[in-house]
Formats: structure tokens, C-alpha cells, sequence
């Protein structure tokens, strides 16, 4: 009989090319990866479910997957078998058998990102690949205040990818805070769903706010634009991490 196994997924994304399998990009994928681990351990040729993409560089802490086995492996002792395999920047936090029904995707009711800038004149040799150095002096007053524009319902088509292709460019954007430790700058993004490159062309375009290149009220005015090439930059996804995935309680 088959069982329907869910994983929760730490990894650092820098030697990735993203998520997704696929052909010819020259480097590996945490799918790809993962599934090969899955059919050493089980002799199966296993198919993950995902929480959604990541793109290439972009760490994670609470990325979901799931996928259907016959094993009669224990739910909880999937992590550790995984982890006997997967290389050390990818590792399985948890894992459970869960209900036929259960879609890493399908099942999910929001997400939350955050984003870490450095933000110093000189860079890190620790943080290169895991934060984005800003070398000026931020503005975070009016980032704030731009930001706040941003929370709750609105069409993010100012604020998604060209190569996007959800039919409906609404989402609820929840919570938007921004947070500074010292040197670092740290965004946390919590919304029912996020359109392609959303969190990146969010975080982008406050820090161009921040640097003083458009002001709190024209990043009002994007909402209702809904024109892409209005907004800000892309921040580079070294910076961005898949923090949690959230369910219905069972």
C-alpha cells in the first residue's frame, strides 16, 4: 500500500541550481539531489512534491516536500536515513506519514521569507553567498514607510517576474517587517502565496527606497501601476531564505 511521506528541508542553496530538476543547467538541484538519495535508500524511483521553486542560490530552513513510497520505513526515521546520504549542505529537520491527501503545494496557506542585506562598506568573507552587501547608507524610515504601502491585499503584478505565469497576479501580503542588528538589515515577508521573484522584487525595490532613488508614496503608486519595469531591482537571492510553510491544523 502506498504512503504519503512529508519532509521539512534545511539547505544552503549556493551550490544549487534552485528546486527544480531539470536539464541542462550545469549544476545540481535540491530535487534532483534529494530523489537520488531517496532511491538509494528505497530501490524506488521517487517523484517529490514541492512547496514551490526556489531559485538558484536561495537557502532554506522550512522548505516542505512530500512524495508517495511503498517502504515501510517509520515516518520519523526518513530524516535521519536521508541524512546518512544527502550531502551537508542539504538536510532533513523532520519527517512524518501524513494523510493521502496531503500536497506540499496544494495543501500550503502562506509562507514566510526573509531576506538578510548587509548593510557596510566593506564586504564579509563569512556572509558572501548568504546575504546582499549594500555598501551605502539606508534609509530606513522611508523603507518602513514604503513598506507598509505594501501590506495586505493588492495585485503584485509591479512586483513579480516577466516570466511568471500565475493567472492571478492577487496575493495577501500579511506581514512585511524590517529589522536591523548591527550591520545586518533583515526583511521577514509572511503571505498566503508568493508570485515569481515577488520577494526579491519587493526587497529590491525598498532598498533602492532606501538609497533615496524613489520615494515611500511612488512605491504606492507601483501597486496601482501594476507595471514591472516601474519598480525597483531585483535583490539578488543569495539573501533570501524560505523560512516556514503553513498548513491547516489537522
Amino acid at each position: 500500500m502506498s504512503r504519503n511521506i512529508k519532509l521539512i528541508l534545511e539547505y544552503d542553496g549556493t551550490n544549487y541550481h534552485g528546486w527544480q530538476s531539470q536539464q541542462g543547467s550545469g549544476s545540481p538541484t535540491i530535487q534532483e539531489t534529494l530523489e537520488t538519495a531517496l532511491k538509494a535508500l528505497t530501490k524506488e524511483d521517487i517523484r517529490t512534491v514541492s512547496s514551490g521553486r526556489t531559485d538558484a542560490g536561495v537557502h532554506a530552513l522550512g522548505h516542505v516536500a512530500n512524495f508517495p513510497t511503498e517502504s515501510p520505513i517509520p515516518g520519523e526515521a526518513w530524516a535521519p536515513a536521508l541524512n546518512r546520504l544527502l550531502p551537508r549542505d542539504i538536510r532533513v529537520i523532520a519527517s512524518e506519514e501524513v494523510r493521502a491527501d496531503f500536497h506540499a503545494r496544494f495543501s500550503a496557506r502562506g509562507k514566510q521569507y526573509r531576506y538578510v542585506v548587509l548593510a557596510r562598506s566593506a564586504p564579509s568573507a563569512l556572509l558572501r553567498d548568504h546575504a546582499w552587501h549594500v555598501d551605502r547608507k539606508l534609509n530606513l524610515a522611508n523603507m518602513r514607510r514604503a513598506a507598509a504601502h505594501l501590506v495586505g491585499k493588492h495585485d503584485f503584478s509591479a512586483f513579480r517576474s516577466s516570466a511568471c505565469n500565475a493567472k492571478v497576479p492577487v496575493r495577501k501580503l500579511r506581514t512585511l517587517m524590517i529589522g536591523k542588528k548591527g550591520d545586518q538589515i533583515e526583511f521577514i515577508l509572511e503571505a498566503d502565496a508568493f508570485l515569481m521573484h515577488m520577494a526579491r522584487n519587493i526587497v529590491g525595490t525598498l532598498i533602492d527606497v532606501g538609497l533615496g532613488r524613489f520615494s515611500p508614496d511612488e512605491v504606492k503608486a507601483m501597486i496601482r501601476g501594476r507595471d514591472r519595469t516601474a519598480a525597483g531591482k531585483t535583490a539578488p537571492a543569495r539573501g533570501l531564505y524560505l523560512m516556514q510553510v503553513f498548513y491547516p491544523r489537522s
